[in-house]
């Protein structure tokens, strides 16, 4: 969501959040509404207190936050995963006056001490899905244009904090048109160590552990249609997400 290159994070703080009650829980809310252009995708800040209070032995929610005297600049919202060993993260962000100070570097870098954390030892990685530009509409392509962002640049920045696009064609299963599939999106990985490649069993097992709480049964369904797009290869290539000269 913001460019890191040779920046530093001065005056800001980094916490995690835990109590369902911490008022930074609606800043994220407002945060992450004013930072994306398509907020009616991300999960609202009223649904966070449940996640935090909920956790279970095989997923726990997690929220950091950047802070600048009390008030809220940059969160992150993210799982851990134990069936899978992975966390996959919900949303990363930063408003648009601190973009470039390093804020979301220093989230990202909190995000993998907490799940190494949860992991009791070192988490095999983090997986988010981002929207490709080039499959967006001119409707959504004008939404990022109104909120001063692009979708180039956002990958762009994925880059730079060690994602990496995994080479599968990769659907959300629901939430698209007709309340069918979202096929804008790609599947991005940040390894706990550089990599070329991901495990097939690694993804899919991600997966089918994330889409599991809100698609039931028909999670097994999914995994398996991801499993089968990756045409029998065991390991995935890790791609850059966001190609030099990418088609504007």
């Amino acid at each position: 969501m913001c460019s890191e290159r040779g920046a530093e994070v001065t005056d800001v703080t980094i916490r995690e959040v835990t109590d369902p009650d911490d008022p930074a829980i609606q800043g994220f809310g407002r945060m992450q509404t004013e930072a994306y252009f398509a907020p009616e995708t991300l999960i609202p800040a009223g649904h966070i207190p449940s996640m935090l209070s909920g956790d279970t032995s095989t997923r726990r929610n997690f929220l950091v936050v950047a802070e600048v005297a009390g008030r809220v600049v940059g969160g992150a919202l993210f799982h851990w995963l134990a069936a899978a060993g992975s966390g996959f993260s919900s949303f990363l962000g930063v408003e648009r006056s601190m973009r470039g100070q390093g804020v979301a570097r220093a989230l990202h870098q909190a995000r993998l001490g907490i799940l190494d954390r949860a992991a009791g030892g070192h988490v095999a990685g983090v997986f988010i899905d981002v929207v490709n530009p080039s499959r967006m509409s001119a409707h959504e392509l004008e939404r990022e244009r109104r909120v001063g962002s692009n979708g180039w640049d956002r990958r762009r920045a994925f880059e730079q904090l060690g994602f990496r696009q995994v080479d599968i064609r990769y659907e959300q299963p629901v939430g698209g048109p007709n309340g069918g599939p979202v096929t804008i999106l790609d599947l991005l990985y940040c390894p706990h160590e550089p990599a070329e490649h991901v495990a097939t069993s690694l993804v899919v097992s991600t997966m089918r552990a994330y889409w599991s709480p809100w698609l039931g049964r028909t999670a097994e369904r999914h995994a398996a249609e991801l499993q089968a797009r990756a045409e029998g290869r065991e390991w995935l290539a890790l791609l850059s997400p966001a190609p030099r000269h990418p088609p504007y």
